[in-house]
């Protein structure tokens, strides 16, 4: 029979039995011949979402693998929508997501039309659960596919080289506005949809507290957001299985699994350190694939992100999508397909080598190429310092004796702007969209669907404008602000390839007892006829906020005017500079709103009373090499 022409029997709801007798609505997808189902045996996909398993985006899966020979299972997750609930839902930090993964995927190998493999999909939330499950090593979990997720919610999520993840300020409103807390109650929901309207002063609300905000409705969310914002240090709670996952990948499961994700996603880092960890450790085959994209962007169907063309070939779109995970799952469930090895390891686009200039619909165009690789780093990686110089140089060569540092201050209640970057996203609800539930339509359409990009992930020419939120008039290019410092090569003679892990080394002193450095990798265009100062195209960014300069579980403040040594770790990359080209590092003290404004008071994190402006330095003379570590790959 061709599974092509199987047709779909679907069982909504099917409450599956928790270890503690709480029911997870599930919804259980079976292919069927003339409205019969079909009784197998089948193995089955998997994917378990906070989101509403009926959205669009978990129901094409079950269309596109039911008719071909999979039984797909769409799971609301305890505490969400249809499921049954404890009220213990703490966004990704929730206690029971492992157990209630394991409890589901034995219950689907033991159905009588099961093959008892057991495989599973999704992005974001739903491959954070894939993580999960995969720590708990059900039995008959045999594949896994998680895309665009993270692994350190210290590191990776909520906070990020100390600081916070503004991202995840906005998110928690999102999983608020449906959570069954406030499912009855028509006004608290209305509260959150407020805030959503108003989350561009929100950000500015700090430092947020206790009843301030309308997660107040939602209390495991108003705590989750506390942690998130106030627990700087990390202690046991971040190192728990269900906020760290690489201290526990020991009790990982042995199987097979692909990873993927974009360079302007939030998650390149933990991605591209999952991957490697698993192919370290694991006996079966582990693949990693990253492309040109933002949060989910391997789905889409546009070759460019804001206004940087990156070709066709750079989209996959969701038909392709579909398509590889079929080649992986025939191979992993059902043991059929191409089983010779020959998929490479590693698949990554390399961004660059256009022409730079715009094209009819006004994107620069960047270009670049998709890339078979054995392994990730890349072991032809010559790592390679270039070095900060009192001119404003960036370049190969060690600085000189007695060279002046570079200052500026950095003030919080004037933050550099964030233009780009890569994140899921900020958003707003549009203050004319009447959303919420008094609104017909609005059952209609999920909440993310009619928001609107305060902050939007990718690449943009590094100037501020009024779109830019936080930008002031006279717009400027960020190079052109005093509190933002730029280090950049000469115009290069011959291309350079950057791909892999990056590294900035700083010399800093600060006035502040404590205060933040960031880290901004550019790709700086040459001038063309469209973009007569070029175009700066961010590639990756970072922070460090220096209290915890000598590691994330302690403190310690600086003293003013003391030479301190700081390492920013910035999201891996993949971009060719070509010949014409500069290679340019900023460095500021802020990137609002991607990441949350040091006060400069060494107050206790998330609780400061004051602001105050911060003098600081980067030292770049002979005693204090400050550099960039650059994962150079040979070309030609």
């Amino acid at each position: 029979m061709n599974p092509e022409r199987q047709g779909i029997v679907i069982c909504k709801d099917v409450r599956i039995k928790m270890r503690d007798g709480i029911g997870l609505a599930t919804d259980i997808y079976r292919p069927a011949r003339d409205g019969e189902m079909l009784q197998g045996p089948f193995p089955t996909i998997l994917c378990r979402t906070p989101y509403d398993k009926s959205d669009r985006r978990y129901t094409e899966i079950a269309d596109y693998f039911t008719p071909r020979g999979f039984v797909v299972a769409l799971q609301d997750l305890r505490d969400r929508h249809r499921s049954e609930g404890t009220g213990d839902y703490e966004h990704t930090a929730t206690p029971h997501e492992g157990r209630d993964g394991f409890d589901t995927i034995e219950w689907l190998a033991s159905r009588p039309w099961s093959n008892q493999a057991v495989g599973m999909v999704g992005s974001s939330f739903a491959a954070v659960t894939q993580v999960r499950a995969a720590l708990e090593r059900p039995p008959h979990l045999t594949a896994i596919w998680p895309d665009v997720t993270p692994t350190d919610n210290y590191q990776h999520q909520a906070r990020e080289g100390g600081a916070m993840q503004l991202q995840m300020f906005w998110a928690l409103f999102v999983h608020a506005q449906d959570a069954q807390d406030i499912r009855d109650d028509p006004q608290k929901q209305a509260e959150v949809w407020d805030d959503l309207r108003h989350m561009r002063q929100r950000l500015l609300a700090t430092p947020w507290k206790v009843g301030q905000l309308s997660l107040r409705h939602t209390p495991r969310l108003q705590e989750i957001l506390l942690n998130y914002y106030t627990r700087g240090v990390r202690d046991a709670w971040w190192d728990e299985a269900r906020n760290c996952y690489p201290a526990h990948f020991a009790d990982y499961a042995d199987i097979p699994g692909t990873f993927s994700s974009g360079w302007y996603d939030a998650y390149p880092l933990a991605m591209t350190e999952y991957f490697s960890a698993m192919a370290r450790q694991n006996q079966q085959p582990q693949r990693l694939v990253v492309g040109p994209w933002g949060h989910g962007g391997m789905r889409g169907t546009d070759s460019f992100m804001n206004d940087v063309e990156f070709g066709p070939q750079s989209v996959w779109g969701v038909a392709r999508y579909f398509e590889e995970q079929l080649h992986f799952f025939d191979r992993t469930l059902k043991g059929s397909g191409d089983r010779s090895g020959r998929t490479p390891a590693v698949r990554i686009f390399v961004m660059g080598g256009g022409n730079s200039e715009r094209d009819t619909n006004g994107r620069v165009q960047h270009g670049g190429r998709w890339r078979d690789e054995n392994e990730w780093p890349l072991a032809r990686t010559a790592y390679t310092p270039m070095y900060l110089h009192g001119n404003g140089l960036l370049s190969a060569q060690t600085p000189v004796a007695d060279t002046a540092p570079r200052s500026f201050s950095h003030d919080p209640a004037h933050p550099v702007p964030s233009i780009g970057g890569g994140l899921c996203g900020i958003m707003e609800l549009p203050p004319d969209d009447v959303g919420g539930p008094e609104s017909m339509w609005s059952r209609f359409l999920n909440p993310v669907l009619r928001m609107r990009y305060i902050l939007g992930p990718g690449p943009m020419d590094q100037r501020e404008s009024a779109a830019v939120f936080g930008a002031a008039l006279p717009y400027r290019r960020l190079r052109d602000r005093s509190d933002v410092l730029v280090f950049e090569t000469p115009v290069l003679e011959q291309d350079v390839e950057v791909t892999g892990p990056i590294v900035v080394h700083l010399h800093v002193s600060s006035s502040a007892p404590d205060t933040d450095f960031t880290a901004k990798l550019i790709d700086v265009h040459p001038p063309t006829a469209s973009d007569p100062d070029g175009y700066a195209m961010n590639l990756c960014d970072s922070i460090i906020r220096c209290r915890y300069r000598e590691g994330w579980d302690r403190e310690v403040m600086l003293e003013p005017g003391a030479v301190y040594p700081v390492s920013i770790t910035l999201p891996p990359t993949s971009n060719l500079f070509t010949r014409g080209h500069r290679i340019r590092l900023d460095i500021a003290s802020s990137n609002f709103p991607r990441l949350d404004v040091n006060p400069n008071t060494g107050e206790p994190v998330g609780c400061h009373t004051r602001m105050q402006i911060a003098f600081n330095r980067v030292h770049v003379d002979h005693t204090h090499p400050s550099h960039i570590l650059l994962p150079v790959i040979p070309v030609g």
